[in-house]
Formats: structure tokens, C-alpha cells, sequence
């Protein structure tokens, strides 16, 4: 037994100057795929795929698809690759979305799997020959989708556990026939480990069982069939090598089986849901189903035989049906047969170790393809150039034999050598340089256009990625063709109105989604619909209503839509979030409510959800019950920027001073999540005011004006922070810039008029401000007040009088007024009528009076946060020097007292008052 197994050892055995040789050769072809990007599948596998979050439970890798579509839902690919997410979580653990990692990790599995099936060759070629294979595999440019494409890792992850699954069966075999068991049990270890990367793993259990029977045991396909006749004939027992080698295979088919059942077991029975235009033979009648399928066996031979012409989509139109038996191309269907049957006649019926190779070859090319074949079920694809990954091992393989046998000629080995370094050269020429097309989506769909022209994916690719960098012209010219090369192409039009839609020509856009709207199919009673159609293309219905509402006119139109679309689908989820939206706009908050909870039965995992019924409840007037559904949206998505800060504003909102260090550490998170949204700091500004860390807040504000100038809310509390910090004139030049934004800022216009008056003495300053505000609203009471102040300071107090009586007129309970009435009158009475017009500089109690107004102004000041009235304090001052000082002292005790308990008042009505007055517009959209 060890001696079998150190002979398969010493057969697959691997220096490090072949190592090194396969290390140089992937690099040099391989090293430009770090400067691509992600591009095609790989915004889905990566970029948004929440599965690769460190957020995201482990366990969701093996309840999700390739894609992160829970298995569960109908729209699932269906595609169980969980191992093969890890890596690419993995990836994310160390640089995030940096694609350099991605494709540099790819690049090194090919390169183990070159190594790897350097040592499977060795089991049937020579060193030479095995060398040439591992060459031949490492350069071919069919590779670049597998390689430079980051979604291909699935292949290569497979391919490795597939040829080390392989590799340790060949160790399962001792002396004299017996079994070593320790290497099947790793080889179906290796074998699901294989699986778990993609699915085609499971056919190096069909290797093995052929290496079994032909390789192992030493058959051909006339001598085991003479063996068998003889057992059944009853002319002889069955032989003990093959009880053994029926007992191994046994293992191996029941492995197999267990494999298979647990895989639609995580499918749930079912197939996932592809349309025509994914594969329009699949949905064919007989013949032109056959034929196509046929016909698609010797395209995908001749990609592997002459790469010269490579396509990242072979969907739609692109390879048109055979649909008559006329067709010239069954001519290459007949042609292929004929030479893989003469090969398989070959290698089964001849002994000899040139048999033995072929054959192999030929399963390494014929049974990881089956899965991928339409043979047995539909796929998602016509022909797709990654999966020719592992049937390309089988194909160097012959062609590595086949030179073999020409070198070993006198008359040809020089001519070998050189079509052999020809090969080599010119497809490592193309691989670098089919590389770069896969830089960015553009590129790369450019170059399948030159390849395709009749594939209308291409064309709405194309259109996309420049849709992707706002130019919607260029884009709509290749949308629009896409509808000219696939009219029924419902996804073409749908992308023909939202182009139109972003540039602003709704009439065009409506009409392009009716147009894509009459294409769906008609509801067949009884039959399901999904089964029909794509569910994405239900997004007709979506877009359309999107469209129209906005038109107020329009919205019961546009709600007619949605539920049309959830008719159609009661599990369309996206029906039910966007119809929720449209019942908030037209203030139906409680059947928003129920659409958004018919969305959670149908996923609860889903965080926008949870945010989305929250901002209901902020509609129905329950912050608490809002908070709630906040805190849920978050657990399942700690970094989801809307709910961190809206439910920071919340909190802030709620006056609650124990739940403000929690809403700072949201605002924190969302400035980190959004580094460059000014509200998330003129937010914490605000916090920090609340809490009177003045200098804290003075830094958040002034990073919010410089992230956007002309910030109206930051400018006028970072003013109005000054101005409370007496850095009255500090605050100067911060209300210059935002009166030079907003030049009719009433509030902006009454505290620059305050700081003119108190600390610039600029009267006039001031009193152009006053009266800029009374223009604009002849009605502020504010500004009408201090303009009266403006009287009494250039001591016309017979101005001053009417102005007050003006201004009680307008708000006749406000008592402040009324003492500072009070006031001038009794100025007035001990002046007399005739001197009362202008007030000399030098009177004593008018400079007091003066005072008093001031101080007045401080508090409406003051106001523009937290709408305090004035206190008594400065009426007590303003009545003279009359006043006792233990009296006076009195005053100013109960004035604290007052002013304490307005600061709690504040502190509760904080958001009613000014705040919310203040804040900037914010649009809390689900989308």
C-alpha cells in the first residue's frame, strides 16, 4: 500500500524551478488586472452585497445566495456559493472595497491552480509535456473572465478543491487492490468543500469513478463489457479487485447523492426564474431547443480552439436559434460529434497509456461542462466563457499529448517547438491585453460590441455605465438602439424612459414606459406570473408611478399602479415601499403604515423597512414608537446613515438630556459614514449648545460652514453662539456672510441690529435693519419693537410712543411691551409734551432707560433660540435711581429665580421654539 502510494507521490511530484517557471508566466500575463475595477457581476457579488459586511452574521453566507438574495425568495439565483463569499468578506475585512486586493487574490489561485493541475498532468503525460500543458492552461485568454473578472473566483476556488479532490483519490488504492480509505473520506470532504465554491464541483466525483474503472483497475470498454457478460451469463464470479472497485464506487455515488439532496434541499425545489432574453433557446419548442443546445457545444469548443473573439455576454441575441434542420451551422454540430465520438471510441476501447490520457482529457472537458450545458436544466446564459475554466484543463491536456507525439517526430520537432512558442507568445499577448478591457464597464462592454452587435444586453450595458457618469445624451443614443436591436426588450425601454426622466422630458419618458408597460405579459388565470417574466421588470409599473406623482393631479394615477403591480405580485416588496411613500405625500400616514407593514411580513431583515415605518410614525405624531423602529432599522444595519441621523434628531428633539450622549454617538457614526454631509456636524453643534460646551460647539458649526457655504442654519446659531458668549463681535461677520446669502434672514437681520446697537453703537446700522424686516413683514413684532427702541435711543420719545402703541396693537397680551410703554410715557410726563420730542444726552434717566431697552434687546436676542420673554429686571432699572438699593436687590433675586425656571422651560421646548425653526429642510426618503 505505501508503496502504490509514494509511486502516485513521486508521478505528481513538482520542483520549485517548474513552480517558479508557472509563478513568472501568470504574472507576466496577469499583473494588469490590479489596475481594473468592478465591473458587471461583480457590483452585485461585491459592491452590493451585504453578505461582505463584518456587520452581517456569518451565518446569513449560507442562507444567502452568491448574490445576498436569501435562498428563500423567488428572485434568488439560486446560485449557493458560500465559501466562495467568505473569501471575498475576507477581502473586505482587510481593504474594504479596494478592488486591488480582489484581483490580486485571483490572480494568486490561478496561479495554485496552474500548479495544482501541473501535478494532475504528471499522473498521464511526462514532465515535459505536463509542463506545456500547465503553460497552455496558465496563458489562455479565455481565462481573463474567470481571473481578471472578480466573480470568476468562484471558478478558481472550485478548481483548486476539485484537483485536490481529485489528486487524493488517485492515493486510494493500496497493494494488491486493496482500499485505502483515508483518502476517500478527504476526497468527499474535498469534493463539498468544491461545491461550496460553485456548483460543477460535484463532477470530480464522475472523474474519479472513470479513473476508477479505466486508470485504476486497468479496463477497457471490451474487455469490462466481456467481464460483465460472463458475470451475468453465470460463467464466473464476480472478481475480488472488482468488488472492490464497486464498493468505492459505491461510496463515492452515495457521497454524491447526499451532496445532490442537501443542494435542493437549500434551493427549496426550486429553479431560479430566467426569461427568454437570458436564454432564448430554453424557452423554445422542438426542434429549435435541440438544435441550439447542440449547436452551443462546438461555439464553446471553438472559443477554447481560437480564442481570438471574446465576449463577457452571449445572452440575448447574439448566437440566433436554429430553428430548421436547413441550417448550415448542424453542419458543426455534426462535425463536433463525429471527432469527441471518434476520441471516446478511442480512449475506451484501445489500451495503452495514449488512450488513458485522452480519456481523461475528455472527462476533464466533457462533465464539469454538463451543469453548465442546458442539457439537463436551463441556466441563466447562452455561453459564458468562465465556465469554460475546468473543460479547458482537459483541453490542454490533448493538445500538450498531441504535441508530444509531434516533437517525439525527427521531421516535426523543431516545427513543434515553434507553433508551440508561437501559441504561448500570442496568448499571453492576449490575455494582457484582454485584461485591460475589463478596466471599467465601459471598456469592457465596448469591446463586446465589437464582438456582438446583436446582443441588446451590450447596448443597455454601454448605456449604464455611461448613465453611471451622469451623461445621459451619450447614454439614451445606446438605450435606444438596444430597443432597436431587441424591440420586446422591456428592460430597453424602461431604460430608455429613465434616461429620459434624468433629462428632464418626462412626456417622452412616460411613453417610453407604456411602451414597456404594454409588452408585459397578460395575467393568465391560475398560472403564476412570476414564472413568467422577470421580476424586475415589474419595475415598469414602479417607474411609471415614480413618474407621474409628481404631478399632485396624478397621485391616485400613480397608486393605481402599485397596487396594480402588487396584484400581480402580493410578495413585491419594492411595490409596497413605494406605494407607503406616495400614501405619506398624500397624507394618509395610517395606510402608508399598513403598506410598509405587509412589506416586513414579506422581509424583516430588511433595515430600510424598519427607517421607512419609522418616519411613518413621526407623520402620526410617535416619537417613541418612531425611535423604536430607528433602534430596529439599526440593529440590523448599524451603519445605516439615515436612521443614525434621524434618529440622533430625535433624540435631540425630544428635550430629554439622558439621551443626548446617545444621539451624539449616532451623529458621530453618521460623520464618519458621511464625512463630507455638513448637517451631521451643524447637528452636533447643536448638542453641544445644549450641553454648554460652547468651544465644542463653535468647532462642529464652523466645519459645517466650511463643508457648505452659505450654511443658513450654521451661520445664524454659530452667530447667535457668540453673541451669548459676549463675542458679540465675533458674531458680526458671521451674520455679514449669511445676510449676504439670505439678505432677508429676519432673525439674522434682528440680532446684526441687536450687536450694532449694544456693541457697535451704530444706531443707524441698526435701525436699517429694523426697518429692511418691517418691509418685508410690516407685522413682526420683533422688529417693530426694537425699531421703537431705535426711537427711544436717538431720544425721540413722541416716535417712540407711537411706535410702542403700533407695536401693542399687534400683539396686544405681550406684557413686556406694555411696561416698556409704560416707561417712555413716564419719560414723556416728566419732560413735558414740548420736551419730550428729543431727549438730551446728559439726563440720567434716560441713559438708564436706554439701558433698560438694551438689556430688552439681549433678551429678543436671545430669543432666536429659545423664545424667552423679557424679565423684570431691567424695568426695575429703567424706573430711576428713586428706587432703594435693598429694593432694587430684591428685583434682581426674583428676576434669577424667573430666569432659572424659563431655562427649564427652554430646555423642554427647546426643538418647538427655535431650533426647528432654524433647521434646514430635510427630506426623509425611504428610496
Amino acid at each position: 500500500m505505501l508503496q502504490r502510494v509514494n509511486t502516485v507521490e513521486k508521478m505528481a511530484y513538482v520542483n520549485s524551478k517548474e513552480v517558479a517557471l508557472i509563478i513568472g508566466v501568470v504574472a507576466a500575463c496577469y499583473w494588469n488586472s490590479l489596475f481594473c475595477g468592478f465591473v458587471f457581476d461583480d457590483v452585485s457579488a461585491i459592491l452590493d452585497n451585504k453578505d461582505l459586511h463584518p456587520s452581517t452574521p456569518l451565518k446569513n453566507l449560507f442562507l444567502n445566495d452568491f448574490w445576498g438574495t436569501p435562498m428563500s425568495e423567488e428572485r434568488s439565483h439560486k446560485s449557493y456559493r458560500p465559501l466562495t463569499v467568505l473569501t471575498f468578506r475576507l477581502n473586505y475585512l482587510f481593504s474594504e472595497l479596494n478592488a486591488v486586493s480582489y484581483h490580486l487574490l485571483n490572480v494568486i489561485f490561478h496561479t495554485v491552480v496552474c500548479i495544482v493541475f501541473l501535478k494532475v498532468c504528471k499522473l498521464f503525460l511526462d514532465g515535459r509535456s505536463s509542463v506545456v500543458a500547465s503553460l497552455l492552461f496558465a496563458v489562455q485568454p479565455i481565462h481573463t473572465e474567470a481571473v481578471t473578472g472578480v466573480v470568476g473566483r468562484a471558478e478558481l476556488l472550485s478548481s483548486i478543491f476539485f484537483l485536490a479532490a481529485f489528486l487524493s483519490y488517485t492515493r486510494s488504492k493500496g497493494a494488491e487492490n486493496t482500499i485505502v480509505w483515508t483518502p476517500i473520506a478527504l476526497t468527499v470532504f474535498l469534493v463539498a468543500v468544491a461545491t461550496l465554491c460553485k456548483e460543477q464541483g460535484i463532477t470530480v466525483v464522475g472523474i474519479c469513478c472513470v479513473y476508477e474503472v479505466f486508470m485504476a483497475q486497468g479496463y477497457t470498454l471490451p474487455i469490462l463489457w466481456d467481464t460483465v457478460l460472463q458475470i451475468l451469463r453465470g460463467k464466473g464470479s464476480i472478481p475480488y479487485c472488482m468488488l472492490q472497485m464497486l464498493l468505492k464506487l459505491i461510496v463515492l455515488m452515495f457521497s454524491t447523492l447526499l451532496l445532490v439532496v442537501i443542494r435542493v434541499q437549500v434551493i427549496q425545489s426550486q429553479l431560479p426564474v430566467f426569461t427568454r432574453f437570458d436564454n432564448p433557446a430554453a424557452v423554445s419548442p422542438f426542434p429549435a431547443r435541440q438544435l441550439t443546445f447542440n449547436y452551443l457545444l462546438p461555439v464553446n469548443a471553438w472559443l477554447l480552439l481560437n480564442p481570438s473573439e471574446l465576449c463577457c455576454d452571449w445572452t440575448m441575441g447574439t448566437i440566433p436559434l436554429i430553428e430548421t434542420l436547413l441550417d448550415v451551422r448542424n453542419v458543426a454540430t455534426v462535425t463536433f460529434f463525429c471527432f469527441l465520438g471518434s476520441l471516446l471510441i478511442f480512449s475506451l476501447r484501445y489500451p495503452g497509456d495514449s488512450s488513458k490520457t485522452v480519456l481523461m482529457a475528455l472527462c476533464l472537458i466533457v462533465l464539469p461542462f454538463i451543469p453548465a450545458s442546458n442539457l439537463f436544466f436551463p441556466v441563466g446564459f447562452v455561453v459564458a466563457e468562465r465556465v469554460l475554466y475546468v473543460p479547458s484543463m482537459g483541453f490542454c491536456m490533448l493538445v500538450a499529448h498531441g504535441w508530444r507525439k509531434l516533437s517525439s517526430n525527427s521531421v516535426l520537432r523543431k516545427l513543434s517547438w515553434i507553433v508551440l512558442s508561437l501559441v504561448l507568445f500570442i496568448h499571453a499577448l492576449k490575455t494582457l491585453q484582454r485584461n485591460w478591457d475589463w478596466e471599467s464597464e465601459y471598456t469592457l462592454f465596448m469591446s463586446a460590441l465589437k464582438v456582438n452587435k446583436n446582443n441588446a444586453k451590450l447596448w443597455n450595458n454601454v448605456g449604464h455605465a455611461l448613465e453611471n457618469e451622469k451623461n445621459f445624451e451619450q447614454a439614451l443614443r445606446f438605450f435606444i438602439q438596444a430597443t432597436q436591436v431587441q424591440p420586446d426588450d422591456i428592460g430597453a425601454h424602461m431604460n430608455v424612459g429613465r434616461t429620459y426622466k434624468n433629462l428632464n422630458r418626462t412626456k417622452e419618458a412616460e411613453e417610453s414606459y407604456l411602451v414597456a408597460k404594454s409588452l408585459m405579459p397578460q395575467i393568465i388565470p391560475g398560472k403564476k406570473y412570476a414564472a413568467r417574466v422577470a421580476p424586475n421588470h415589474l419595475n415598469v409599473y414602479i417607474n411609471l408611478a415614480n413618474l407621474i406623482r409628481a404631478n399632485e393631479s396624478r397621485l391616485e394615477e400613480a397608486d393605481q399602479l402599485y397596487r396594480q403591480a402588487i396584484s400581480m405580485r402580493p410578495d413585491f416588496k419594492q411595490a409596497y415601499i413605494s406605494r407607503g411613500e406616495l400614501l405619506l405625500k398624500m397624507n394618509k400616514p395610517m395606510q402608508a403604515k399598513e403598506a410598509y407593514l405587509r412589506a416586513l411580513e414579506l422581509d424583516r431583515a430588511n433595515a430600510d423597512l424598519w427607517y421607512n415605518l419609522a418616519i411613518v410614525y413621526i407623520e402620526l405624531k410617535d416619537p417613541a414608537e418612531a425611535l423604536n423602529n430607528f433602534n430596529r432599522a439599526l440593529e440590523l444595519n448599524p451603519s445605516h446613515k439615515l436612521a443614525l441621523f434621524n434618529s440622533a434628531l430625535l433624540m435631540q428633539e425630544s428635550g430629554d438630556a439622558r439621551l443626548r450622549p446617545e444621539a451624539k454617538k449616532r451623529l458621530l457614526n453618521y460623520v464618519k459614514e458621511e464625512p463630507q454631509d455638513a448637517n451631521g456636524y451643524f447637528n452636533l453643534g447643536m448638542l453641544a449648545m445644549d450641553d454648554k460646551k460652547d468651544a465644542e460647539a463653535e468647532t462642529w458649526m464652523k466645519k459645517a460652514i466650511k463643508l457648505q457655504a452659505g450654511f443658513r442654519s450654521a451661520l445664524f446659531n454659530l452667530a447667535l453662539l457668540y453673541s451669548q458668549t459676549a463675542k458679540e463681535l465675533k458674531a458680526l461677520p458671521v451674520l455679514e456672510e449669511l445676510l449676504r446669502y439670505y439678505p432677508e434672514h429676519t432673525k439674522g437681520l434682528i440680532l446684526k441690529g441687536d450687536i450694532l446697537m449694544n456693541q457697535k453703537k451704530d444706531i443707524r446700522g441698526a435701525k436699517e435693519c429694523f426697518e429692511k424686516i418691517l418691509k418685508m413683514d410690516p407685522n413682526n413684532v420683533q422688529g417693530k419693537h426694537n425699531l421703537c427702541v431705535v426711537y427711544f435711543e436717538e431720544r425721540d420719545l413722541l416716535k417712540a410712543e407711537k411706535c410702542l402703541v403700533e407695536t401693542l396693537a399687534l400683539a396686544p397680551h405681550e406684557e413686556y411691551i406694555q411696561r416698556h410703554l409704560s416707561i417712555v410715557r413716564s419719560k414723556i410726563a416728566s419732560f413735558g409734551t414740548g420736551e419730550a420730542s428729543v431727549l438730551p444726552t446728559e439726563k440720567t434717566n434716560a441713559a438708564q432707560g436706554g439701558k433698560a431697552t438694551i438689556a430688552n434687546l439681549k433678551e429678543v436676542k436671545n430669543e432666536q433660540r429659545t423664545t424667552r420673554t423679557p424679565d423684570s429686571n431691567n424695568k426695575s432699572k429703567g424706573q430711576g435711581k428713586a428706587k432703594k438699593h435693598d429694593e432694587k436687590n430684591n428685583t434682581d433675586k426674583e428676576t434669577k429665580k424667573k430666569s432659572t425656571k424659563e431655562i427649564k422651560d427652554i430646555e423642554k421646548k427647546r426643538v418647538a421654539a427655535l431650533k426647528r425653526l432654524e433647521e434646514i429642510e430635510r427630506i426623509l426618503n425611504g428610496e
